[in-house]
């Protein structure tokens, strides 16, 4: 067995009277690479050895010592020189007439403490050369190891020369980050609710800055975390170069730092800042022959000393939402924090209302509600939109468009698409049977169509329930469409191999729709509502209408209007030649369904005359 190239330089003690055997490890101990070689017949030569390495015991690797070496007090030199702590251990391998078998000699002894642990290892007779060589190589790696702590241990004492090194070690691991030397987050929370209390008390102003390397996970991705971390060090000195000695500086998280300045003006925090990045900016940091410029985005929230004193979390959120905010505008940046801002308010709202999403879900507070489809050149009703509302704690009915946002933003859309396929599958499956023409379109997420649990639902749920695939329509917007188009094509695709249909809502907002209309597998087209409110009066939307109208029908697909809110936005459709209407003009969303299958469009489109003109009308208007 070869020795690790680094112990080849060793110096070996070989202690032995016994001609064969200290022959044996010599041969050995050449064989495997190591050089530098004494051999002593005693324990006085043993001595005159030791003597000579007295200044430098590190260069000894170790000693190799037969159990019954003439002259030597073994006991006590083996347990004094391999139980040090310090840079003078020595690893001895004692051979002899021992039990069979090899034995770890560890710290069992009542003469020293539980910390040490003897480098000494037994070996039986005769040596078996390969047990030899790995133990000595091991010993002397526990040796060097045992060195590097040493050093690092004689560091810690320098720095807190007035602490005890175990002592010294707790406290600091206990409130500061073990790679860069800062506080941790929560001795730094500590430290600055101190600090706040005392700048209320003096009227001191002072700001906080929350800074975050931009990409910083890419660093890790391409070259390690080992490299990452040489990053944060690296960086960490810098800042620290620019910001003043006594101001309070932490580690949050992975690439998050915060930096409090104490008793500063905002302009002078928003300088020093800029100042702070612009070295950053102008920082390179090299791996190899590899360049990494690296940026960083900084969110201040100030001190007013008119106000009241914030709670340290409250002000290491401000910062870091003026920090996500300066991430969202390119990053690179400096931001103060304003709570008037439209992101700040929007993620406080978010934080208001996910535990009563969550809330809803689990106690079944959300209901359907259902508004019906008509075919606008006889009045028969297609079929209903399905339509999601909540409940509050009052029984109140909350929209949509409240709860809706929330949950695309927080995680939770995906369980609210399946919550209101499932149910709206089991609404079919409970209607009589003279209702069984009656069929649902589904409105799902743009994010519905990246979870794969989506297909397995719709075909578990049909399955159990033996609804008709063909009474299911599942609306998609144009925009969620376009955004991961050869994804949602796919699932689409399978979805319709089940016999289910399609609409792609609020055609026309995309500004791309004719060319992924011309490949997109959909049924439906349902007119964004914004070409639709004021078709009557703008001209500009009658030409786009019809001209979506033309496009559609010669694709093979039908059209659907939303916002059909008036009798003349009815006519002007039906003039244009829509297939379907949906809109307030044919019944607002309601939990229960209408009780009949058709609607008198004579009467909801000419409401001022008599059932006979209205007729007539309608006839001239078809």
């Amino acid at each position: 067995m070869k020795a690790w190239n680094s112990f080849e330089e060793k110096v070996i003690i070989v202690a032995d009277h016994s001609e064969r055997s200290s022959q044996q490890i010599i041969d050995t101990l050449k064989t495997s690479g190591f050089s530098d070689i004494h051999h002593v017949c005693n324990g006085e030569q043993l001595y005159g050895v030791l003597k000579i390495h007295y200044d430098q015991p590190e260069k000894i690797g170790a000693i190799i010592i037969n159990a019954e070496l003439p002259q030597c007090q073994l006991e006590d030199m083996w347990q004094s020189l391999s139980g040090a702590t310090d840079s003078s251990v020595i690893p001895f391998v004692i051979h002899g007439n021992t039990a069979a078998g090899s034995e770890l000699v560890c710290s069992n002894s009542q003469k020293l403490s539980k910390q040490n642990t003897y480098l000494a290892h037994k070996i039986a007779s005769p040596i078996n050369v390969q047990e030899l060589m790995l133990v000595l190589n091991f010993l002397i790696r526990l040796k060097q190891e045992r060195l590097i702590r040493y050093k690092q241990e004689e560091q810690l004492i320098t720095e807190l020369a007035s602490k005890t090194v175990n002592d010294a070690k707790l406290k600091f691991l206990v409130n500061h980050d073990e790679l860069t030397g800062l506080y941790n987050r929560s001795s730094f929370e500590r430290q600055l609710k101190i600090t706040l209390n005392l700048s209320n008390k003096l009227q001191k102003e002072g700001a906080l800055l929350f800074i975050d390397i931009d990409r910083f996970s890419l660093i890790n991705e391409l070259e390690g975390f080992e490299v990452g971390d040489q990053l944060l060090v690296e960086l960490t000195v810098l800042v620290r170069k620019l910001a003043p000695t006594t101001n309070l500086f932490s580690r949050l998280g992975s690439d998050e730092f915060c930096l409090f300045l104490d008793n500063i003006k905002p302009k002078q925090a928003q300088i020093l800042a800029e100042s702070i990045k612009t070295a950053v900016d102008n920082f390179r940091f090299f791996k190899g022959d590899v360049c990494y410029n690296i940026t960083i985005s900084i969110g201040i929230a100030t001190l007013d000393s008119n106000s009241a004193t914030p709670h340290p979390g409250e002000m290491i959120l401000h910062a870091r939402q003026a920090c996500n905010l300066a991430k969202r505008c390119g990053r690179d940046k400096v931001r103060f924090y304003d709570s008037e801002e439209l992101v700040i308010k929007e993620r406080r709202h978010d934080i208001t209302w996910v535990p009563l999403i969550r809330k809803a879900l689990r106690e079944n507070n959300l209901f359907l509600v259902f508004q019906p489809v008509v075919q606008l050149n006889n009045g028969n009703i297609s079929h209903y939109e399905v339509l999601l509302r909540m409940r509050d704690e009052d029984e109140k009915m909350i929209p949509p468009s409240i709860f809706i946002p929330v949950a695309e933003r927080m995680g939770l859309i995906h369980v609210i698409d399946l919550w209101v396929v499932e149910n709206a599958i089991n609404f079919l499956a409970t209607l009589p049977s003279h209702k069984a023409h009656i069929s649902l379109a589904i409105n799902l997420s743009c994010a519905a169509f990246q979870n794969t649990d989506l297909l397995q639902l719709i075909q578990d749920k049909l399955e159990l329930t033996w609804v008709d695939a063909s009474r299911l329509t599942f609306e998609i917007t144009e925009t969620s469409a376009v955004d991961n188009f050869e994804k949602t094509r796919e699932m689409i695709q399978k979805i319709r191999s089940l016999g289910c249909k399609f609409a792609l809502d609020d055609f026309g907002a995309g500004f791309c729709s004719f060319n992924y209309l011309r490949t997109f597998p959909v049924d439906y087209v349902k007119i964004d509502g914004q070409f639709i409110r004021n078709l009557v009066n703008d001209e500009t939307d009658q030409i786009l209408v019809r001209s979506m109208v033309d496009i559609v029908a010669k694709l093979g697909k039908k059209t659907i209007a939303e916002f059909v809110e008036s009798p003349g936005i009815a006519r002007k459709l039906i003039e244009i030649g829509v297939d379907f209407g949906q809109g307030y003009a044919f019944g607002k969303p309601e939990r229960e369904l209408l009780l009949g299958a058709n609607l008198s469009l004579a009467s909801l489109l000419y409401p001022q005359k008599n059932n006979c003109m209205a007729v007539n009308a309608l006839s001239e208007c078809l």
